[in-house]
C-alpha cells in the first residue's frame, strides 16, 4: 500500500496513458477476430455483420480525425483550469490515480445520462447505439460529437486539484473497461461482480430497445452508480439492440452522421420555435412521441 504513495512523475503518468492508447486498439481487435470466430462456429456469420463491423471501425477513424483537429483546445481547457482555479494541490500518486478513476466513472455515469436526457447529446450518442449487433467492434462506433460532451463533465476534476494528466488517463481506464463489456459472449459473472461493477450483462441491458430495458445502467466501472441513483435494471429476457428509426445501412458515413441528420431533419421540420427548443432539450422518447402523435393526426 505504500506504494501507491509514491510520488510519481507526468512523463510516467502519460507513458502509461500513451501505452494503453497505442496497444489496447491492438488487443481489443484480436479479441473481435475470437468474437467472429464464435460467430462462424454458431453459424451466426453474415454479410450485415461483416459490414456493420466494418463501419464501426470507420467511424472510430473518422473520430480520431476528429479528435486530432481538437485534442490540443480539449486538454488546453484543463490545464487553464488547473493552472488558474484549482482549490487544492493533489499530489501524483497511485492514491490520487485510484481517486481520479473513481470520480472519473461517477462522472461519467452522469455525463452518459445526459446524452440519454436530451436531443442535442442523443443526436451524437445515437450513434453509438445503432448497431443492431452487439460485439466489441460496436464499442468504437463513435458520433462526431462524442469529443464535445466528456468536457463539461470531467472539467470539475481540474477545479478539484486533479493534475490532467491523471484525469486523462482516468478517462482512458475508464473506456478501456467500457469496451470489454461489449460482448456476447461472456453471459453473467460471479454474483460479488455482478452487484458491484457493470459487466457485460449490464451493458447488454444498456443497449437494449426492450421497453423494460429503456435508459438504464449508465454507469462505466461501478454499476452501484446506477443502483444508488435508480436507473439499475437486470438482465432478465433476450435483449434486442438498435435504436428506432433504424439505420439500416453499413455505410460508415450514413452511420456517422445518422444522428445529427435526424436531429437536423426534425428541426427543420418542426411546427414552431418553441418546438425546436424542446428539441434541443427534451428526451429523444419525446420526440419520438410527438412525431407517433403528428402522423396519427394526418390519418
Amino acid at each position: 500500500m505504500d506504494s501507491l504513495s509514491n510520488i510519481l512523475s507526468t512523463d510516467f503518468i502519460y507513458g502509461w496513458e500513451t501505452w494503453i492508447n497505442d496497444w489496447f486498439l491492438v488487443f481489443a481487435f484480436a479479441l473481435f477476430i475470437l468474437e467472429l470466430l464464435r460467430y462462424a462456429f454458431k453459424k451466426k456469420m453474415s454479410w450485415n455483420l461483416l459490414g456493420d463491423s466494418a463501419a464501426n471501425f470507420a467511424t472510430l477513424a473518422m473520430f480520431i480525425v476528429i479528435i486530432a483537429l481538437v485534442a490540443g483546445v480539449y486538454a488546453g481547457v484543463f490545464f487553464y483550469v488547473y493552472d488558474n482555479f484549482r482549490i487544492i494541490d493533489l499530489p501524483l500518486t497511485g492514491w490520487t490515480i485510484v481517486g481520479c478513476i473513481v470520480l472519473a466513472d461517477l462522472a461519467y455515469y452522469w455525463e452518459h445520462r445526459f446524452l440519454h436526457m436530451n436531443g442535442f447529446g442523443w443526436a451524437t450518442h445515437t450513434v453509438h447505439h445503432s448497431s443492431p449487433h452487439f460485439n466489441l467492434s460496436v464499442a468504437y462506433r463513435h458520433g462526431p460529437m462524442d469529443w464535445f460532451f466528456p468536457l463539461f463533465f470531467y472539467l470539475p476534476l481540474a477545479f478539484l486539484g486533479f493534475n490532467p494528466f491523471i484525469i486523462f488517463f482516468a478517462e482512458v481506464i475508464v473506456q478501456v473497461y467500457q469496451t470489454l463489456l461489449h460482448t456476447e459472449t461472456v453471459k453473467k459473472l460471479p454474483r460479488p461482480i455482478e452487484a458491484i461493477f457493470n459487466t457485460p450483462s449490464h451493458h447488454r441491458v444498456h443497449h437494449a430497445t426492450n421497453k423494460q430495458y429503456l435508459d438504464k445502467n449508465y454507469a462505466g466501472i461501478f454499476i452501484i452508480w446506477d443502483k444508488m441513483f435508480g436507473s439499475f435494471a437486470k438482465e432478465e429476457e433476450k435483449v434486442n439492440y438498435g435504436v428506432y428509426p433504424r439505420i439500416n445501412s453499413v455505410n460508415p458515413f450514413i452511420v456517422f452522421f445518422s444522428g445529427y441528420g435526424k436531429f437536423v431533419q426534425r428541426l427543420w421540420l418542426a411546427p414552431s420555435w418553441s418546438y425546436r427548443v424542446k428539441l434541443f432539450f427534451k428526451s429523444p422518447t419525446w420526440a419520438w412521441q410527438q412525431e407517433q402523435l403528428q402522423q396519427k393526426d394526418k390519418r
